[in-house]
């Protein structure tokens, strides 16, 4: 364990760590270099002790030669962290304010950013089916992590979740009977296959893949505060080259375009601030 009483141990640490990183950009094409230093470097601490081992060095000797033990620390970088109707103020001026823009367009698409296991893309595809918006949307769901699009394709969840998801739906100003949208299966709720008709999740690596469409919204809330200040300015440049002119972009309560050199910000106007959606003036 890092101690802190000791800034050679702290400083030779964060080297292991680096070198770990760098180790398993080159062995397994995943880049963890540009994500926040301290929160990566404790989830390394963690699979080290969960190991036994008394060295990062040591971990990264066995990461390199055993995929199965880099699929554990994957996992332990990688914490999914969603529910459906998560934040639901944010659903709320969704479908109140933002949605009503998209209205005009004859054909929608939607990129939902770092999409997780899936469960605020089935909320947003609810939210569009209220607003009889669903069968125009196309919407592009991405994360980096198989196991989780995996997941999310399947629409199945934990049946004792659906008590809270109900009260987000509620809150968010969803109106019909929350059950409408999922059937039970043994201990599990699934999602309809109506609702995942419009939805395509696909892996994409935001430290590392380029844009792959135009779209009229991005939502990718909650992911950049895990990466390094140069690591989100790329990602933003990258939410820039996917939007179409007047397109949107919504950000998590903690991100925000102040990233942006001022010049870079002139080309953006706050649509809701308060909750970090933006939209995109470039012609």
């Amino acid at each position: 364990m890092t101690d802190l009483l000791n800034p050679t141990a702290n400083a030779a640490e964060q080297i292991e760590a680096r070198l770990l990183l760098e180790g398993i950009y080159q062995m397994y094409g995943y880049d963890f270099r540009q994500y926040s230093e301290s929160s990566v470097t404790r989830r390394i601490l963690y699979r080290m002790k969960a190991e036994g081992l008394p060295s990062i060095s040591q971990l990264q000797e066995r990461i390199l030669r055993e995929p199965a033990l880099w699929k554990k620390l994957f996992n332990d970088i990688c914490i999914p962290v969603t529910e459906m109707f998560r934040d639901p103020p944010f659903f709320q001026v969704l479908r109140q304010q933002l949605l009503p823009e998209l209205r005009k367009l004859d054909r929608i698409q939607i990129w939902h950013a770092g999409c997780s296991t899936g469960e605020e893309v089935y909320s947003l595809a609810i939210l569009l089916k209220e607003e009889n918006l669903y069968d125009k949307c196309s919407i592009f769901a991405t994360d980096l992590n198989d196991d989780w699009l995996s997941q999310a394709k399947e629409g199945r969840y934990p049946i004792d979740r659906m008590q809270n998801y109900t009260r987000n739906y509620i809150l968010s100003g969803g109106y019909l009977p929350f059950s409408n949208y999922y059937t039970v299966s043994e201990h599990h709720a699934v999602i309809e296959p109506e609702l995942r008709s419009n939805i395509t999740f696909a892996k994409h690596n935001l430290a590392t893949d380029k844009s792959f469409n135009e779209f009229h919204l991005i939502i990718c809330r909650n992911v950049m505060i895990y990466f390094q200040r140069s690591l989100q300015q790329d990602v933003l440049r990258l939410f820039m080259k996917s939007l179409s002119a007047g397109g949107f972009l919504a950000l998590g309560s903690k991100e925000a375009l102040t990233l942006f050199r001022e010049n870079e910000r002139l080309e953006w106007e706050p649509f809701m601030l308060q909750h970090r959606i933006y939209r995109y003036q470039n012609q």
